[in-house]
């Protein structure tokens, strides 16, 4: 007996210390980052031994970079300028080598890059955030695509009160860009809390929002195929099928399984589509193919260059005929955003000087900075207050 106990004692101690091994992330009493009431931001590490510590983050002032300085307890701080209300993705970067914040819990992922992340409020920031307001789910979800002969995965957002409802809704698709997933949308552009936020306000009416994978050869995101974790995040470009059209022809499927397996409006007038950078090259090709299909475009730092698309491509062939027939048609609106310092800034210009020549109507806004994250979740305050 008494060596039963003895064991017993043994196992729960070392159990009790597995248990709590992973729970000391944060670097002591240290608050990082600490967001001031003047909406500056303060960041500290614990890095006594470091000789020098960048912070990199994506926010305009002084290119979101900083160089911190080491107090008497080894211990690294910067504060930033006044940041806009919005949401930030920041790195340490100790000795060349880029880290993320240990006391900071909060990350995500773009493309194959992990970022720390921080909202700063009293502003556009707010529709970031998770606040006091009715909900919507966000589901994952698999449809069978015969073009691909696979399965594919979607993400779809429902907006609050859809589960009890017998109304139908209408529907945005709504696109990511190279290097992106069914996740993207989610996950770095906030999707269901600027869609709860906006409906909640009334600036929105509800809707249901389908995010497909776009890359062609991949059936899903990182970690959510077969390959597991094999197949690792990459720019779309280096997939098979990038920009070989059968996407854009296979989107059909993706409009009758959502329309099949849920409450929505299976109108022209009740359908919008939208997309991000190579979502945007997507969203205008797909519209251009289905003229009957959508009222509202969204095409967000489009993906407009057109050196090296095949035009034999049936899915690339004939694009002005194509646009004339969607504007013969008739739509609601067609929406272009760009930033000053994005590089497809003179692609873009380009396109709006095709559709000008055509006599193609289009509301377009121009703001600041590149090719962005802030930009485009800006975008859907903007876009999707228009919609049905």
């Amino acid at each position: 007996m008494k060596k039963y106990i003895a064991g017993l004692f043994i196992l729960l101690f070392y159990g009790t210390i597995l248990a709590q091994q992973n729970t000391g992330f944060r670097q002591g009493n240290i608050t990082s980052p600490q967001i001031n009431n003047d909406n500056t931001v303060t960041f500290r590490l614990n890095a006594p031994l470091a000789q020098i510590v960048i912070l990199a983050g994506d926010w305009e002032a002084n290119s979101g970079k900083g160089e911190m300085k080491k107090d008497t307890a080894g211990i690294w701080s910067f504060t930033t300028v006044v940041l806009p209300s919005d949401i930030y993705n920041y790195k340490f970067i100790v000795d060349d080598v880029p880290l993320l914040d240990p006391c900071n819990p909060f990350q995500c992922r773009d493309v194959g890059s992990l970022f720390s992340t921080f909202i700063v409020s009293k502003g556009r920031g707010d529709y970031y955030k998770v606040n006091d307001v009715a909900h919507g789910n966000v589901i994952r979800t698999w449809y069978h695509s015969n073009v691909f002969q696979k399965d594919r995965r979607l993400t779809i957002y429902t907006p609050p009160g859809y589960e009890d409802s017998k109304k139908k809704y209408p529907v945005l698709y709504l696109l990511h860009g190279s290097g992106g997933d069914e996740e993207a949308w989610i996950n770095s552009g906030c999707l269901a809390r600027i869609m709860d936020n906006l409906i909640a306000e009334g600036k929105a009416n509800p809707m249901v929002v389908v995010m497909p994978n776009g890359n062609p050869s991949k059936q899903a995101a990182p970690g959510e195929t077969k390959d597991n974790f094999d197949y690792r995040p990459a720019m779309s470009n280096t997939f098979p099928g990038y920009k070989e059209g059968k996407y854009e022809m296979s989107f059909k499927e993706i409009i009758d399984f959502t329309d099949s397996h849920y409450n929505t409006i299976p109108e022209k007038s009740k359908r919008a589509i939208a997309g991000l950078s190579m979502g945007g090259f997507h969203t205008m090709y797909i519209s251009a193919n289905l003229p009957e299909t959508f009222d509202y475009i969204g095409l967000f730092s489009p993906g407009l260059n057109f050196s090296g698309i095949n035009t034999s491509i049936s899915t690339y062939a004939n694009l002005d005929d194509k646009l004339l027939m969607f504007n013969k048609l008739g739509k609601k609106i067609y929406w272009i955003g760009v930033g000053k310092e994005d590089g497809l800034y003179d692609a873009i210009k380009n396109y709006r000087s095709r559709l000008d020549s055509l006599k193609i109507p289009y509301t377009y806004l121009e703001s600041t900075r590149g090719h962005i994250w802030a930009n485009w979740r800006a975008y859907m305050l903007d876009f999707v207050p228009q919609l049905f």
